[in-house]
Order: C-alpha cells, then sequence, then structure tokens
C-alpha cells in the first residue's frame, strides 16, 4: 500500500476527528502540511521570574507561587443577565506577598478545576492594577507536579521563553493550536523545499525544515527572523513563479500584429485632435502600438489618475486595431459606465463613428453598445453588427461574453477597472478571437508597485501619471459634522454658491435607504463611543429628500443608485450631464467614469464609511473641467481616532500612488490582493506587500529566470508541488467567487 507523505496526512488522523473538523471549518486547515504552515502572528515574552514583592506595572511578568484562597464568584452583568456571568479569583502567595488572579466567564472552569488550595506552579501575564491591588488577568499557567528539584529547571526554561501567539479562533484558543503543532513538527523535517538549491546558498537562507522548526519553536528572536526571511522568500517566489508561467505561457500563443495605415482611422482621428496629446500620453501610446505590431497577444495593465486620458490612449489603440482590419471590444464593469464611454467615444469621434450611414466619413466605422438591458431589436442589430464586421468597435458591459457574442476579427480588449473582472472572464473573451485578442487592461486605482507585480503579475505595466492641460485642481476638506455642526452649514452654502455660478455639484452616500432594516441589529446599539460607528450609514433616499426640503431648498435635486431601472439611471445621467440638474444624491455608482465638467463640488456624507481609493476615486469626478473642483468629506467620528486619520490623508494629497500606500498600510494585506474571503486565509502569510517590496521585486527576477531556463519545472519537484498547491488554492478561490 501507498504510504501518504508525512505533510499530506489528514489532521483527523493525527489530532482525532473534533480538533480537525474545527480547524478545517474555522481556519482551512485540512493537512499536517497546511497546519505547519499556519504560522504564529507574533510573539508573548514571559518576563523573567520576579518575586511578588516587587511586580513592575503593565508589564508581562512570569511568578513561581502557590496558591492560598480561590473563589467563585457569579453575578448579573449585560452579557448574562440571568446572573450566569461567572468570576474566579485566586490569590497566590510565594512568600514575599501576595497576588490576585482573575478568570472571567468561558476562562473559570479549567482554572476552577485546576487551582486548588496547596498547589504550586507557575504563573504568566501582564501586571494590571484592578481597586488599587496589583492583578494578573486571565495569566498563563503551568502545573508545578511532584519534587521541586527538577521545577527548578522547568521554572528556568519556561520563564524565558518565547510564546508563540497564533490566528485563532473563538472554538479553538492559541495554545491549543499551539499543542497540535508541537504534535505535527517533527513532521517539517520531510517538507520538500520549493526553493531551489543555488538561490537558498546564494541569499543565506535557511532551509524549509529548519524555517518551520524556527517559526514555530523559537529560542531567540534571531530565530524567528531567519524563519521569517526564509518563509517570505518561499511565498514571494512561488507567486512570482506562477505568474511568470502564465506570462511564459501567454507568450507562446500566436496574435495577429496589429498596424496602423499611415492614412488610416487614427491618422485622421489624431489630426482632427483639438490638444496635443501629453508626453505620458504619446509614450504609453507608443508601447501600446509596439506590443499590438508582434506575433504575440499584448497583456498590458494601464494605470492612471482619474481624468489622466486613459480613455484617450485607448481609443487610439482601437482605432489603430480598426486600422489593421481587426475589431476592438470595451469592457465595462457597469452598464451606466458603458453607456458612458459610449457617447464620450461617439463625441470624440465624430463622424468617424458614423460608419455606413449618411454622412459619415469615407474611413468611419461604426461604434456599437451591447448591455444586458438593450431591447431586443437593438441587441439583435448590434449582434448583427459584430458579426458581420460593420462595427468595429463595441462597448459593453460582461454581456459581451455571453456565448451568443459572435465577432468578425476580434483583435483587442480593453477591460475597464481589472479589479472587477476576474482572469477566466479574461480567458473567455480571450476565446472570441480567431487568435487570442490583445489585451489592455485599464485601472484608475493607482496601485503601488508591489501589489502590481503581485496582484497582476501577468501583465505588462504603463502608467499616465501626468494630467491633461486644462484639469482643475480639487481642493478636499474634512468636514467634522459632530464637533462642528455649523462646518455641515456652510458646505451645503458652498454648494448652493457653485450651482449659483453655474455649476452643479454630487453628494454622495454609501447607502441607498430602500432595504429592509435589520431589526436585530438596531437593537444592538449600546454603547455611546459606537454611536457613529453604529448608526446605520446614511442614505441616497432620506439624505435627498432632507436636502430638497431643507438646505438645498429650490435647487433641481435627483437621485441616482444602482438598483434604479438602467433606462431610469440614463434619463437621471442625461439630465444632470445636460445641466438640467443641479444637485445628483447618488451612491458610489458614479464612482468610475462619469464625466460631467462642469460639476465642481462633491460632499462625501459619512465619508469614513468608505475605503481611501474610492474616496480618490470619487473626488476624481469633480474638477473635470475649467473650473477647480471642491470635494468636502463629512464625517461624526472623532478627531482623535483612526478613521478621522485616513480622511485627512486624503484630505492633505492629490497623489493617487501615495494614497494607495496608506490604504495598503492600513488594511489587511488579504484584502488588497481581493482574497478577503471571511475568515479565510490570504494566500499571503508572512510577506507584507508593502514591507516587502524589494523581496518581491527580487523573487519576480529570480522566478523569470528560473521559468525561462526550465518552463515545466522538471529539475524541481519541490517548487512543482508548492506551485499546484498555490494554484488549488487559488482556484478553489476563483469557484468561491462564482
Amino acid at each position: 500500500m501507498d504510504l501518504v507523505p508525512a505533510l499530506e496526512e489528514p489532521l483527523k488522523k493525527v489530532l482525532g476527528p473534533p480538533t480537525a473538523k474545527v480547524m478545517a471549518e474555522h481556519l482551512g486547515l485540512h493537512t499536517v502540511g497546511d497546519l505547519l504552515h499556519h504560522y504564529p502572528r507574533r510573539y508573548e515574552e514571559r518576563g523573567q521570574l520576579t518575586h511578588l514583592a516587587d511586580l513592575p506595572l503593565d508589564e508581562h511578568v512570569t511568578v513561581v507561587a502557590m496558591v492560598a484562597d480561590a473563589r467563585l464568584h457569579t453575578f448579573a452583568s449585560a452579557k448574562a443577565p440571568r446572573g450566569k456571568g461567572q468570576r474566579l479569583e485566586v490569590t497566590i502567595t510565594d512568600g514575599s506577598g501576595r497576588l490576585q488572579l482573575v478568570f472571567f466567564g468561558h476562562g473559570v472552569h479549567k482554572p476552577h478545576k485546576e487551582l486548588l488550595p496547596g498547589t504550586r506552579a507557575m504563573f504568566a501575564g501582564k501586571v494590571s492594577v484592578f481597586n488599587r491591588r496589583l492583578q494578573l488577568a486571565h495569566p498563563a499557567y503551568e502545573l508545578l507536579r511532584g519534587d521541586s528539584d527538577d521545577a527548578g529547571d522547568t521554572v528556568e526554561t519556561w520563564a524565558g521563553a518565547l510564546i508563540p501567539i497564533y490566528p485563532a479562533t473563538a472554538k479553538l484558543e492559541s495554545w491549543k493550536i499551539g499543542k497540535a503543532i508541537q504534535t505535527v513538527l517533527p513532521s517539517a523535517q520531510e517538507a520538500v523545499d520549493p526553493l531551489p538549491d543555488g538561490l537558498r546558498e546564494g541569499r543565506g537562507l535557511v532551509s524549509l525544515p529548519e524555517a518551520l522548526l524556527k517559526i514555530h519553536r523559537p529560542h531567540t528572536k534571531a530565530d524567528i527572523a531567519d524563519a521569517r526571511a526564509r518563509l517570505k522568500w518561499d511565498e514571494a517566489f512561488v507567486l512570482q513563479v506562477a505568474l511568470a508561467r502564465r506570462r511564459h505561457a501567454d507568450a507562446q500563443l500566436p496574435a495577429v500584429p496589429r498596424r496602423p495605415r499611415p492614412d488610416g482611422l487614427l491618422a485622421t482621428f489624431d489630426d482632427r485632435l483639438p490638444f496635443t496629446l501629453t508626453e505620458g500620453q504619446r509614450k504609453v501610446s507608443k508601447e501600446i502600438f509596439d506590443d499590438l505590431a508582434t506575433e504575440h497577444p499584448m497583456h498590458r495593465l494601464l494605470q492612471g489618475e482619474v481624468g489622466s486620458g486613459k480613455t484617450m490612449v485607448a481609443l487610439r489603440a482601437m482605432l489603430a486595431v480598426v486600422d489593421a482590419g481587426g475589431q476592438a471590444a470595451m469592457l465595462a464593469p457597469t452598464e451606466v459606465l458603458a453607456q458612458q464611454h459610449h457617447r464620450s467615444i461617439v463625441e470624440m469621434m465624430g463622424e468617424l463613428a458614423e460608419g455606413g450611414m449618411l454622412g459619415g466619413a469615407d474611413d468611419a466605422t461604426k461604434v456599437v453598445l451591447l448591455t444586458g438591458s438593450m431591447g431586443a431589436a437593438a441587441r439583435r442589430q448590434a449582434l448583427l453588427d459584430l458579426v458581420t464586421g460593420e462595427a468595429g468597435i463595441v462597448i459593453g458591459t460582461h454581456a459581451l461574453i455571453e456565448d451568443k457574442v459572435q465577432f468578425h476579427d476580434l483583435g483587442l480588449v480593453v477591460v475597464d477597472e481589472q479589479h472587477r473582472f476576474g482572469v477566466e472572464q479574461r480567458d473567455a473573451l480571450r476565446g472570441k478571437g480567431k487568435q487570442p485578442p490583445h489585451l489592455l487592461v485599464m485601472t484608475a486605482t493607482p496601485i503601488p508597485r508591489t501589489v502590481a507585480m503581485t496582484v497582476f503579475g501577468d501583465l505588462e505595466t504603463s502608467v499616465l501619471d501626468q494630467l491633461p492641460a486644462g484639469r482643475s485642481p480639487i481642493a478636499s476638506h474634512v468636514v467634522p459634522a459632530a464637533d462642528k455642526p455649523h462646518f455641515l452649514a456652510r458646505a451645503w452654502e458652498r454648494v448652493r454658491e457653485e450651482v449659483a455660478k453655474g455649476h452643479q455639484a454630487y453628494v454622495v452616500c454609501p447607502r441607498i435607504g430602500d432595504e429592509e432594516d435589520d431589526p436585530k441589529k438596531a437593537g444592538k446599539k449600546k454603547s455611546p463611543e459606537d454611536e457613529a460607528e453604529k448608526r446605520p450609514p446614511l442614505a441616497v433616499l432620506d439624505v435627498a429628500g432632507q436636502l430638497a426640503e431643507g438646505p438645498l431648498r429650490g435647487l433641481a435635486v435627483e437621485v441616482l443608485h444602482g438598483r434604479m431601472p438602467p433606462d431610469d439611471k440614463d434619463a437621471v445621467m442625461r439630465r444632470f450631464t445636460a445641466g438640467d440638474t443641479d444637485v445628483l444624491v447618488a451612491t458610489t455608482v458614479i464612482e468610475v467614469g462619469v464625466n460631467v465638467p462642469n460639476a465642481t463640488v462633491m460632499v462625501i456624507m459619512d465619508a469614513d464609511r468608505f475605503g481611501v481609493s474610492q474616496l480618490h476615486q470619487l473626488r476624481g469626478r469633480v474638477g473635470r473641467g475649467s473650473a477647480p473642483g471642491l470635494c468636502l468629506l463629512v464625517t461624526e467620528m472623532p478627531e482623535d481616532g483612526a478613521a478621522r486619520r485616513r480622511l485627512d490623508a486624503v484630505a492633505s494629497t492629490l497623489d493617487g500612488f501615495e494614497l494607495s500606500r496608506i490604504d495598503l498600510e492600513q488594511r489587511r494585506e488579504g484584502d488588497v490582493l481581493g482574497q478577503a474571503q471571511s475568515g479565510a486565509r490570504s494566500s499571503l502569510r508572512v510577506l507584507a506587500v508593502i514591507e516587502d517590496e524589494e523581496v518581491i521585486a527580487e523573487a519576480r527576477e529570480e522566478a523569470t529566470a528560473v521559468v525561462a531556463a526550465d518552463p515545466e519545472l522538471a529539475g524541481l519537484p519541490g517548487l512543482r508541488t508548492a506551485l499546484d498547491a498555490l494554484l488549488d488554492e487559488e482556484r478553489e478561490q476563483y469557484l468561491e467567487k462564482g
């Protein structure tokens, strides 16, 4: 019979079904290998042995003492109104003094059974003061049994130890996880090393078995540093190898080279432009045109601040492909945005977009829109224009990926806002061409270089970092509505002033307001400091009503949100674009791509409920014309809290890359990598995307070299195994996302 490799052994065989079940359900750990890679989040240092007589306050100490007295108290509390709350008070003594220990709630049962008067034990915890007496709350302890001869050694080693604290769950405490890991630690010797020997030795990294041993059972802080340095490399390298293999495989695919004609549609379009392209637009366009001219599909990520002219760059690439006899498709994440792109591209192109129509230019093409909510007749016509090749450019939502949609010759796919668009969807669209089409992905969310290397590592990156001439600066201010209500009143005055000058305004709210409020949640509103957090977020429908009847009475106020029928949304946007509406109260549906140059002021209600990048995106909707923009971030959060610091950061800089760094530092890594499944591990455990920029960059170089030399990784079985494990996890996550 085949022996299961030690690291693939299921936990239920090693730890027993009950523990294994909790580990699988709550921590996603199934095998011995999974558990060995569940690393400590931090380490507690047990203080050196201290006499009870001279305990320092607020420090971690370890004491050896005898239990003098133990009493269990039962009391009523908010959490346990029927007198079910329990508190165990234990008094210990070491001859030099006495100290009180206290245990609460579920934590009382074990010590109540074990800490009987006369018992000797070691106790470790942080010294605090309660009722003017020193105490240890919920200390860790270990009973000292038998003769005290060998207890001396135990005490010394126990007191100095670094105690690993594991990411735990209510069902499984850190110390139980630690015990389980001690059980499986001997198997670490059999861990197969994914790093090529040359790389590991060249960088002076410890072996994988040694790293696992040191991370779970460090004797010194240097052990932890060695282990982390090594495990970071594993994560960065395996991830970069996966991405390098994807790039390598893509580079093997054939594609039709698409070169613009010197006298084609692109040349005519450029001649008619009323402005000159920025230096950045020219540079990025050249990178794109060079890629389009090759016989392998382009895979490029175009990053550009809101308003840096990405759409112009993308449109020129699409025209180049139409010139070369192909078709171009642009995918947007929402119908509002697809319609917006369609309108602005048709406007930019003028008669060049009227192919086959009266008044269209000779070399014009047709630009069609395809969304899920179109009428049957319009949809049939659009599909026909695509299959015959009549339409050179199509703009749509994910409806473009459906089986029914056939292209005459799809040459380029432009995807707007990639972070809403998975690899599978890209692949589905890829299958629409006779050969894989070229791919250009655009994002207005500035992505720090390392995240780009990690999340979009299969794409080459271009950055547009200057704004076109004529764009105005945006001033941003925090409006502390709770501390200074008159600031909020002034905000509405500012809106009226802008409207009086002939401009328009946005008011953004986190919620629509027609949701069923959850009565269970409403009942929990208790502690005053949480009040601002607990109040339901402000809603579009409520705020619009209050403004129309109150501070903005007499102005034309309309609402826009994602649950409106598409035709209504479109009508609202048309009225706002035409200037018939003064104030648009909306959800973040306007975050991406809405372009109304006459809108100069944006008030974001409950701004603390939005992420940093999202606020930056929203703010980019104003100041798009010649008049300066103003963004007011309204919040009820207290001045000294993290939420206010985040808003102050947004108000203090317009540099999206700087903000994305702040955002990353304040959020968990997993969210950034789009893997924030509840409770599931991010595939990054010790690698921090911001701090470990160098490791990621070096790992990318090493990975590219390894894959170029041995694309199948035939000579690196350990790396292949690690890669399969990573890809399985990724695949599962994609499936979970549906």
